[in-house]
């Protein structure tokens, strides 16, 4: 994680992987097309594009998966390579800032080789300038020299393909995103399959659970397998402890309560979030650096940590007056709006023109 990003580090809910989440994932990933749950379009489109390419003997085309992250673009880059019975390479965006690292990587690749990019629209633009060639020509140019006696020696690649991984597809520029030949969009996961992916990754990790126990954990996911796999970790560890081990729709429940996860995913930082907005705005519109000050939190963490999943679940409005609560944000606190408790009500204003259009006398 960059010291920069604002997701604060002991989110139980955050789609961000940490060095645990990696060593699990490793484990937990499926290996094949066939045993990936969920992303169903995606994964058609991906298996014609990978099927033809094995006919033709071939390199498919270089791909574009975008989306949330924790979805699965990691894994079904492994699981291109493994498709396609090719070595893969894995690298990020930050990790190159110069030119010369992307063209170390690049001419290291055999023919065929996978190489996946994260975050790619961190990429740096001389080294995405490069790119642009070795995806489309299978060659790079290597500057030896400075200055006038500077000299470019063109660098023959053999056919690789390219997997791309991004959360920000509208930062990429143009002439990049042109040159995939297949681009997936990842989108968030339904509850039931939700519950496949938290009974996959039970019978894994060798924790039982019924289908009532997968169900609410799934419910509390906010959509994204990771999230799934990191609350089940945590309610095998409360079943083993303080039960028998076995994970039920009760024990499941009694577990995310202590780890602050609530019915709809919501954690402490969303809950301040909406708790502020209500009690001591009534519902807004507030501005955002209010909100944030109110909460005792950055800006910046309200803003893209807490907002967007709010927003994404009717909970809250981002409007040009400020942010404003919606009547599912009352509900779900078990709050009741000002206007209907009567708890600091607005009189009636008057009219300002009578209905026949004369100035109305009380005003």
């Amino acid at each position: 994680m960059s010291p920069y990003d604002p997701e604060p580090a002991d989110r139980l809910v955050t789609a961000a992987a940490d060095g645990e989440d990696q060593a699990v994932e490793a484990a937990l990933r499926p290996k094949l097309l066939d045993e990936f749950i969920g992303q169903e379009r995606v994964r058609e489109q991906l298996s014609l594009v990978l099927q033809a390419a094995r006919r033709r003997g071939s390199a498919p085309d270089h791909v574009l998966l975008s989306g949330p992250p924790g979805l699965g673009k990691t894994t079904l880059s492994m699981i291109i390579a493994a498709e396609l019975g090719a070595p893969i390479r894995i690298t990020s965006g930050p990790a190159i800032q110069h030119a010369g690292d992307l063209a170390a990587i690049l001419s290291s690749l055999a023919e065929g080789e996978v190489l996946f990019l994260d975050e790619i629209h961190r990429m740096s633009r001389p080294a995405e300038e490069m790119l642009y060639m070795a995806m489309e020509d299978f060659r790079v140019d290597v500057i030896v020299g400075k200055g006038p006696g500077a000299t470019a020696i063109p660098l023959e690649l053999p056919p690789f393909t390219l997997v791309g991984a991004t959360t920000r597809a509208g930062l990429l520029p143009p002439p990049l995103r042109d040159r995939f030949g297949f681009t997936g969009h990842m989108e968030f996961y339904a509850p039931a399959e939700l519950q496949r992916v938290v009974h996959r990754s039970a019978a894994l990790l060798d924790v039982e659970i019924d289908p009532a126990g997968a169900a609410e954990i799934a419910g509390r996911s906010r959509g994204t397998p990771r999230i799934a796999n990191r609350l089940l970790r945590r309610v095998r560890d409360y079943a083993q402890v303080r039960h028998d081990g076995v994970v039920t729709a009760e024990i499941a429940g009694r577990a995310l309560e202590v780890y602050e996860v609530d019915a709809r995913g919501l954690d402490r930082l969303d809950r301040a979030v909406l708790g502020a907005l209500l009690r001591l705005f009534g519902g807004g519109p507030v501005g955002l650096s209010t909100l944030a000050v109110a909460v005792g939190e950055e800006a910046e963490t309200v803003e893209e940590v807490a907002e967007p999943f709010l927003v994404r679940e009717g909970l809250l409005a981002r409007t040009p007056r400020g942010r404003i609560a919606t009547a599912a944000a009352w509900q779900h606190l078990g709050l009741v709006p000002p206007l209907q408790s009567g708890r600091g009500a607005v009189p009636p204003q008057p009219e300002l023109f009578a209905p026949d259009g004369r100035r109305s006398p009380e005003v």
